[in-house]
């Protein structure tokens, strides 16, 4: 049990209350002792007082019998008054022959036992002393009271903080074993297994959403890893062998336009290593170690470069490209991915619309940083929004078209880095790609 961390912590907040008790239990005993003591003190001085005024007042037979009257009464304090030679003459404590001032004295009570008792002695005129005192034995049943009492109070907290320590320990080590749990079976290759929440909102429940997260991403890059996997087999297994084929033709004893058979081959491997850069680029946008490296940038001398840089090629193909920003915009990010994003999404634009279309590029705030790429072309059937998104994924129409199917995803991948938002619309005709960015 004391090896687990919430057993140990249980113990040791035990252990500071129990302090916390005995310092207090310290505390409220000397403190109680110190007033009842001057209470007491308070009460012989001025019993002591009233008697030497009563000598002033009816001289010696009125003290003498006002010590006689008060050491009869129960419950009193002890009196005593002592003659000039030192004899007895009246209470309880006469012939004590104290000094004068504060003492204490031992006297024999109606048993076996002796009583200790504080004493002021008084001097009168005349030679004569008077003896005030109060049993200390009264302090002391109250400071075994209150040690009584706070040793239940120790007793208490000890058992209390055990149990509770143990259920809470127990409780705890139930919810870390099924996170344990999870992780062994994440371990041994169930990607499925989540770690289940109670709804309590509290550290373990947040710890456990965090958790199930950390799976979720996890889940998704181990899909997408094996995605990518099995689509670079099916992608490149064509032109590969298509590749062979060629060089393989031009190996052929007498093969005519041996030049040109190697050209296209040197065409076929530019394709096939384009194809891996976009998607070692893809890999490490989805990596997000760019983001630390963000800065304020402009969105809107982005698109205007972008949309510059592109103009002539859409002029020359017989389509028309044209930006709309009005105001500079300005968001948290990479310049050159950004660059590179919006410089996809205009080839798209460009590669997959008839000549005579538009494709306009527009910049806004609209409560948040929004960049659209807008074209009237043939656009994107509603059902394929998704897919298109996704890596290698083409439509038929599209499948003539110079390209692999990576444009749109590494857009997907800048979107996410940026933590914007994506979508996809129909211009009706055409397609409008939206991405709405966080505040600057």
């Amino acid at each position: 049990m004391f090896r687990s961390y919430t057993s140990r912590l249980a113990a040791l907040y035990t252990v500071l209350f129990a302090v916390a008790v005995v310092a207090l239990g310290a505390l409220t005993l000397f403190s109680t002792r110190a007033a009842l003591q001057k209470q007491f003190d308070d009460r012989i001085v001025t019993e002591s007082q009233a008697l030497a005024r009563e000598y002033q007042i009816e001289g010696l037979n009125g003290v003498v019998q006002a010590v006689a009257e008060r050491d009869r009464t129960p419950g009193a304090l002890d009196y005593g008054l002592d003659g000039p030679d030192g004899e007895a003459l009246a209470g309880r404590l006469a012939g004590a022959k104290r000094a004068t001032g504060w003492g204490v004295m031992t006297m024999p009570n109606d048993g076996e036992d002796v009583d200790a008792v504080r004493i002021l002695t008084t001097d009168l005129p005349g030679g004569y002393r008077l003896y005030v005192g109060d049993d200390i034995d009264r302090t002391e049943a109250l400071d075994g009271a209150i040690i009584r009492g706070f040793a239940s109070a120790f007793l208490g907290v000890l058992i209390l903080g055990a149990v509770v320590g143990f259920g809470l320990s127990r409780g705890i080590r139930r919810r870390l074993e099924a996170i344990t749990g999870t992780a062994e079976a994440i371990i041994d290759g169930d990607l499925s297994r989540r770690v289940a929440v109670r709804g309590d909102h509290d550290d373990l429940d947040r710890l456990s959403l965090t958790f199930n997260r950390m799976l979720d991403r996890i889940a998704a890059l181990v899909e997408n890893l094996r995605q990518v996997s099995d689509d670079v087999a099916h992608d490149l297994r064509t032109p590969l062998t298509r590749l062979r084929q060629k060089l393989e033709a031009s190996l052929s004893p007498g093969a005519a336009g041996r030049e040109a058979v190697l050209e296209s081959a040197m065409a076929d491997l530019d394709a096939i290593l384009a194809t891996f850069a976009a998607l070692l680029r893809i890999a490490q946008i989805e990596g997000g170690a760019r983001r630390s490296a963000f800065l304020p940038v402009d969105l809107t001398s982005i698109a205007r470069t972008v949309v510059e840089a592109y103009a002539p090629s859409a002029e020359e193909g017989g389509r028309t490209l044209e930006l709309s920003a009005p105001a500079a915009v300005s968001v948290d990010g990479d310049a050159e991915l950004l660059t590179q994003m919006l410089a996809n999404l205009i080839e798209n634009g460009l590669r997959h619309t008839p000549p005579g279309s538009t494709t306009t590029v527009a910049v806004a705030r609209e409560g948040a940083p929004i960049l659209r790429v807008t074209d009237n072309g043939p656009g994107v059937p509603p059902e394929e929004f998704d897919k298109v998104l996704d890596r290698f994924y083409r439509l038929e129409r599209s499948r003539s078209t110079p390209g692999a199917g990576l444009g749109l995803a590494l857009c997907a991948a800048v979107v996410r880095l940026h933590q914007a938002t994506l979508t996809l619309a129909d211009a009706k005709p055409g397609l409008t790609v939206s991405i709405v960015f966080p505040e600057a």
